[in-house]
């Protein structure tokens, strides 16, 4: 079969199973070897047999299986970084793009006059967020820490492959730091309801610890916020992704905790109130 061929039988494959297409042609790019614009160019031509059983085995643990597309490749493109993924690690999503990027927003405006900014990221998963910000600033020597021994092996793997200087920690959040203060602290914790309803390409195969925040999803956010004075600096920004039903309750935490930082709330590209950030 050309590749033409084959990008048309299994698109519509998945997607009489309700799947998405795209996750097709990622995965017939990633066993072709080609890119993008490289499979456009060879879509008359033929792919290998042995190619083409590695790509339909993988299309059928997407579409019947419900296996991430991203852990079928091993990989996920993060700030445009491609970041190693696996079953132990939570999927970077594109929201979490804006937390980086709003993050590099507000330190021009917060640390202008700074020449080191240490960061801290808690609950770092693959380590995308410290990463993608060590290599966005030369100023942040950035920290990340995790509960699962797991998650810091492929969070330093990543920084590995990608050339940062960020490090990883292993460790219940604040519990490695005692006595350490941070100028940047950021987290994008777990924050999904124990029994919420879930897509099972997320529930079944990504970690539960990154991905359920006690009954409310609120559990993380009390257990950090409760902490952060202790390893604030004095001129300081914090910053959490959550979800958005959860702006107003998070406004609520952070004002008892930091009575004299000014709070300010962002929304995503969707208009969803996904963002907090405290600075002093």
């Amino acid at each position: 079969m050309t590749y033409r061929e084959i990008l048309k039988t299994y698109e519509a494959y998945a997607l009489e199973n309700k799947k998405e297409s795209s996750a097709i042609k990622m995965l017939l790019m990633h066993f072709s070897h080609l890119s993008g614009s490289k499979l456009l160019a060879h879509m008359h031509d033929e792919m290998s047999e042995d190619a083409f059983a590695l790509f339909k085995n993988a299309a059928m643990e997407y579409v019947e299986h419900h296996k991430p597309v991203q852990h079928l490749i091993g990989s996920e493109m993060f700030f445009g970084y491609q970041f190693h993924v696996n079953e132990h690690v939570l999927i970077p999503r594109f929201e979490t793009e804006e937390l980086v990027e709003q993050t590099l927003l507000l330190m021009d405006v917060h640390f202008e006059d700074y020449d080191s900014i240490d960061l801290l990221d808690l609950g770092t998963g693959s380590g995308c967020i410290a990463i993608a910000l060590d290599l966005e600033e030369a100023r942040i020597h950035a920290t990340g820490s995790d509960i699962s021994y797991e998650a810091v092996e492929m969070a330093k793997k990543n920084a590995i492959f990608l050339k940062s200087t960020a490090e990883f920690i292993q460790g219940d959040l604040f519990e490695p730091f005692k006595g350490k203060t941070f100028d940047i602290i950021l987290s994008n914790p777990p924050y999904i309801p124990e029994n919420e309803e879930m897509d099972p390409l997320v529930k079944d195969y990504e970690p539960h610890v990154a991905l359920f925040g006690g009954s409310d999803g609120l559990d993380f956010y009390k257990k950090i916020i409760q902490t952060l004075p202790n390893h604030l600096n004095d001129h300081y920004l914090v910053g959490f992704e959550h979800a958005y039903h959860h702006a107003k309750a998070i406004r609520a935490l952070c004002e008892k905790a930091l009575p004299n930082a000014t709070i300010i709330q962002k929304k995503d590209m969707q208009g969803k109130d996904r963002m907090t950030f405290l600075v002093s």
